[in-house]
This record gives C-alpha cells, structure tokens and sequence, in this order.
C-alpha cells in the first residue's frame, strides 16, 4: 500500500535513492516539497530519521537569555526588536542576568543558550563578562550564544583579528554558535527583508572561522515569508555542501516564519502540513546532518509530537523565557516552559523513546530527585 502511494506520488526514484542512502539532488527536493502525498514525503523522512537515530527522541533542559532588544538591522520579519509602536528597548546588565540565571538554579539545566539584538552601544568587554559570568554562576553548562551576525559585531567592537575574538570568546566560556542570523540563504530575500545584516556569503565565512576554531554550531532556515520553494531547496544544499566542508554542525533546525507584530504581518501565519514539510524535506535532503529538530515553540506542541514521525527526532528543550516569538494570547508573558515531564510525555505517547541530551547529544542520567513522569494523553492534529 505504501509502495502504491509513493508511485502514485511520482516519487518512485526519490524512493529508490532514499532506501540506497543515495544523495538527493535539488530538483528531488523541489518535488518532494510540491508534492501533493505529505504523508509519502513524511514516510520517507522517516525511514532515514530512524536509519540514523532509531525510535529516539531528544530533548535538552535548556534556559534562554535575550539579553538585549536594541537592534540597528531593521528586519522586516522580526517583532522582537525595540520599535516604536513595539516592545519597549532594554538591555540586560550582568546583575540582571544573573538573577535569571539564579532564578532556576533549582533546575538541572546543562544548556544556557543567548541570542539577542545588535546593539552597537554594547562593548566587547560586555560580551566576555556576561559569558564569564553564566560560567561563575552555573559551573559547567554549555553556552550557546552568539548567531553569525552577533559574531560579526563583536568582531566590529573588538578590533582585532576574528580568530583572536573567537579564541578570546571560547577562553571566556563559549561553546557552540546557535543557528540563526541568515535566516535564508537568498540575495533576493536578504536585500529585500534584512538588508543591513550580513550577506550569505559572510555567513559562511564567519561559520567557517567558528569552525576552524573548533565551535560547533546549529543551523536553521526561515521560512514562509516571502520565499519561494526553490530558495528554500537552495538553502538546504548550500547548508549541506557546507557541513560537508566543515563538518562542524550539530543539528538543523526549520523555524516556521509568525507575521504577528512584524512588517509582514498580512502574510498567513503558519500551518502544521507546511512545518512537517519542512521538517520532512530538510531530513530527506540532509543526509549529513545527524539531528534534525522541531522547534515547540514555533511549531506548537501538538505539531511537534507528530513531526517525530515526519523526520524529527530533537524537541528542543525546556527553554524558559523565550522572546523572539510570541503567540498571540502569550504576548507580555515571557515564560513559554514545558517541563521534563511534559517534554517526555510528547514522545512517549507518540511512541518514541525519550532521551534526555547535553547540547552535544550525550545522554544526561535524570536526578534521583527529579519529579515522577505524569503521562497524559494529548490530542493529535490531523495532518
């Protein structure tokens, strides 16, 4: 039955090549997005999702610190910059971050990940104390800070050579770069949406030093704004040509574009068969990425739990205050949490095995102490 449905999808090569381990090509990715069957192109994912990780789902107890909202890009996409008739500008200053720090201490999280606007009144020294400082108060956790662009800037504010900023940043208790910043690899969306950030071009380098420094780092891409299927095909290879090049990423996450509060806010808000396609497509065409992550928070929780049969086999984390993207009914509520034992029972009742990880896959051991897992049943969308 599978067998006739993939025929009738007219994807019987792409099939083929899938089940030999075959790379696929960029006109198979833009049939495998174009078809009609998503549940064939999802099947299909799911045969390399389980070639590579099994029945595993993991998940990362994990905090995040925005630290600042003062941006100079002007991206039209993005609602979490400071903005007149938008959120009001604030940066965090150390205390402030360590009182969020210390507000979940009582947490066992081993990922402290920070992103955050470009603020060019920030100095380099800032950059090095606060990553100083996550390290004094949380002795041991993996920082995941700094997109691309945030790199270049305290690149621009140190003055000096970009392997000595990076070397000065890693002996400052960075650890990994988080994916972000290029949002697609397209000149024509780039100038037309985030002009004043770097192009993709300086992405790759700056990816490149990161590697070469012996970061690694996670990858995304953005989508459904104003791309078109073809550029998001031509994002996925030239990430994979990449990763063949450095090999020095971890895991590749597809973040669903939310209009709500940006410039953009008359395009349609994002659908749970355009986020599993996502999530499909990018396993099918990134065979050298090992994990590939839905995103709760973009894709809600329901959309998540069905994308771990879709390709999916990372959840994210718990996260804790997260402001990039809101829901509509979450705006002025900065907690977006699911607990562990929520976050487990998303996988158990989709019929996975949860595997709680560090940032670099390694299985943590819960604590002895940790609260008893309460299953509860979730309801399913239709896809």
């Amino acid at each position: 039955m599978r067998m006739q449905a993939v025929e009738a999808a007219g994807l019987a090569d792409v099939y083929d090549k899938v089940l030999d381990g075959k790379r696929l090509s960029f006109e198979d990715g833009l049939r495998l997005w174009q078809a009609p069957d998503l549940n064939v192109v999802g099947w299909m994912a799911n045969i390399v999702r389980e070639r590579k990780n099994g029945g595993k789902t993991y998940y990362v107890r994990n905090q995040h610190i925005n630290y600042t909202n003062v941006c100079n890009k002007g991206c039209k996409f993005c609602s979490f910059y400071a903005q007149k008739g938008g959120p009001d500008p604030y940066t965090l200053s150390l205390e402030q971050v360590r009182e969020r720090l210390v507000q979940y201490l009582d947490i066992p999280i081993t990922e402290v990940h920070m992103v955050a606007g470009i603020n060019p009144k920030l100095p380099y020294q800032y950059y090095l104390d606060l990553l100083r400082l996550v390290k004094e108060v949380r002795p041991g956790v993996h920082i995941k800070a700094f997109t691309c662009v945030e790199i270049a800037e305290i690149w621009r504010q140190a003055g000096k050579p970009l392997d000595e900023v990076l070397a000065e940043l890693i002996d400052a208790g960075l650890d990994s770069l988080p994916g972000g910043g290029i949002e697609i690899l397209s000149d024509r969306v780039h100038m037309a949406l985030f002009g004043r950030k770097l192009s993709g071009d300086q992405w790759m380098e700056i990816s490149r030093a990161a590697a070469k420094a012996g970061l690694t780092q996670y990858a995304t891409m953005l989508y459904g704004h104003i791309e078109t299927v073809p550029e998001r095909i031509e994002h996925l290879v030239r990430m994979r040509e990449l990763q063949d090049e450095t090999g020095h990423f971890v895991t590749f996450t597809p973040l669903s574009f939310h209009p709500e509060g940006t410039k953009l806010e008359d395009l349609p808000h994002p659908t749970g068969d355009g986020d599993l396609r996502a999530i499909a497509v990018s396993r099918l065409m990134l065979d050298n990425f090992q994990h590939v992550k839905t995103f709760w928070i973009m894709n809600t929780a329901q959309v998540s739990q069905v994308a771990q049969w879709y390709g999916a086999d990372d959840l994210d984390g718990t996260i804790h205050e997260y402001e990039i993207t809101y829901k509509d009914d979450e705006i002025g509520n900065k907690r977006q949490v699911l607990t562990r034992s929520q976050l487990i029972d998303l996988i158990v009742t989709a019929g996975r095995e949860p595997i709680e990880r560090d940032s670099l896959y390694n299985e943590v051991k819960p604590r002895e102490l940790d609260d008893p897992v309460r299953r509860t049943k979730i309801a399913l969308p239709v896809a």
